[in-house]
């Protein structure tokens, strides 16, 4: 991609996606060509990353390393559902994961914590998720007991209509009473850390180069 076509298409997504402005699209649709890597055997450019690609950037990148979270974010950034992200779906993803405000980063967390999208999370997805997230101690005689007891408290505490399975409403309602549910199951969103380093990365270097 030359400069000029990628400073076009940064003016127009700087416009569609919030957070990031024209100089910040440039550079991320930059970075997104670098991890695209070179053309295939066929000579032909991969318009997209795939949930391979994409898995190791959260993991590397954002230090995401549980499986079911990671396809849960690959879902939630596919938007169009056909296995590989675009480069506006990878950036939008982004935008909400390096910037997004609290509303934005409740419905990413509630659509990754929905691990079969049909708009809930259910007792058997917050059993898989906790389970999954959960350092279970190898004394435990019965460590799925565990993680059901902490399934029925955390009902208890965001299942507001009580439905025994939370809603977005729900989950909505929960968080913003209590910030720190955001991620009650499983870290899905990078911290600050990993943030201001991709930031620095990205934006700064490139802009030096």
């Amino acid at each position: 991609m030359n400069r000029k076509v990628i400073q076009t298409l940064a003016e127009t997504i700087s416009k569609q996606v919030e957070h990031f402005n024209k100089t910040e699209a440039e550079c991320l649709i930059r970075e997104f060509n670098l991890l695209l890597g070179e053309p295939t055997n066929t000579g032909r450019t991969v318009q997209g990353l795939d949930r391979a690609r994409f898995r190791s950037i959260l993991h590397h990148t954002f230090d995401l390393t549980d499986d079911i979270i990671m396809d849960g974010a690959f879902r939630a950034f596919d938007k169009d559902n056909d296995g590989i992200l675009s480069l506006k779906e990878w950036i939008e993803g982004l935008s909400v994961l390096l910037r997004g405000t609290l509303t934005e980063k409740i419905k990413y967390c509630f659509y990754v914590y929905d691990l079969n999208g049909d708009s809930f999370i259910t007792r058997e997805e917050m059993f898989h998720l906790l389970k999954n997230s959960l350092v279970i101690q190898p004394t435990e005689e019965d460590p799925d007991e565990g993680v059901k007891d902490l399934v029925e408290i955390t009902l208890k505490k965001m299942d507001h209509d009580h439905d025994g399975k939370l809603s977005f409403e729900d989950f909505e309602k929960a968080v913003r009473e209590e910030n720190l549910l955001l991620e009650a199951f499983g870290t899905c969103l990078p911290d600050s850390t990993s943030i201001e380093a991709f930031e620095q990365y990205v934006f700064q270097e490139q802009l030096e180069q």
